[in-house]
């Protein structure tokens, strides 16, 4: 919803849009105006007013049910994605590690108490929930999710956690906060994380941080496998020391990267 904590500078008409554009989610391709104006807390005319003009953009159609998003908003999200450069320089080592796993390998970074998927090397197996870039679960099921949160301040977690998941999966894994507190205090400790089937059935991953040139984790990534044919101790022993070394390489190209000046 709309908050402009008081600040002169603030567009409301740009946060009503980006309300509206946020309030298709998973399950929820197309919308009425009335939808929408109740999830966004928008009036009606308002939200046609803004579908409109995200129409004549290009970023939304008309649809059965009224309106819909158009595959144009993803040149939203793969604009901050190519402007990190992440993929270019993550790409090599993570096709590197797939060859050598024969398992798939992404790499996500935090938003609110989600994880979304920002780069990823599949191979061709049935897993149990479909992962193209741009998808998002809820961050505390998941081994990259819990590596991001363990990278945060202690205190900093509740408050991130308390943020409504817009990823519209229920995971299986849903642990109390001292659970969780603990779980992430051993990710601290090891600097990894493993999620054995918290997702959803069949889903088993490790993950660990990839790091900024000051030593900051600022993305995970990981191996996943399916659990009714890799065993856990395969993932640990196999697995994750590559999975170590790709990360420390990526960690170690993003540094040099992001130290080579602009012309």
């Amino acid at each position: 919803m709309v908050t402009d904590n008081g600040r002169s500078d603030f567009i409301e008409a740009l946060a009503r849009g980006l309300d509206v554009v946020r309030s298709f989610r998973p399950g929820s391709p197309s919308m009425t105006l009335s939808e929408i104006a109740a999830l966004t807390g928008l009036a009606r005319p308002t939200v046609r007013r803004i579908l409109i003009t995200l129409e004549e953009l290009g970023y939304a159609r008309t649809a059965d049910r009224g309106y819909a998003l158009t595959p144009r908003v993803l040149e939203l999200g793969m604009a901050y994605v190519n402007a990190l450069n992440m993929w270019d320089v993550a790409r090599p080592h993570m096709e590197k590690l797939v060859a050598q796993t024969n398992e798939s390998t992404s790499m996500a970074q935090l938003d609110g108490s989600d994880i979304v998927y920002v780069a990823r090397v599949a191979v061709p197996k049935i897993v149990t929930l479909a992962v193209t870039i741009g998808t998002r679960f809820p961050a505390a099921a998941t081994s990259m999710g819990k590596v991001l949160l363990a990278a945060l301040p202690p205190a900093a977690v509740p408050a991130v956690l308390a943020e409504p998941s817009r990823s519209g999966i229920t995971p299986r894994w849903q642990p109390s906060p001292d659970a969780l507190s603990t779980a992430l205090r051993e990710v601290r400790a090891k600097g990894w994380a493993l999620a054995d089937q918290d997702l959803a059935p069949g889903v088993r991953s490790v993950a660990t941080g990839v790091r900024d040139g000051e030593g900051r984790v600022v993305a995970a990534i990981n191996v996943t496998v399916h659990a009714a044919e890799t065993s856990v101790e395969t993932l640990l022993e196999e697995h994750l020391p590559r999975l170590l070394r790709t990360a420390a390489d990526i960690s170690h190209d993003w540094s040099l990267t992001a130290a080579i000046p602009l012309a």
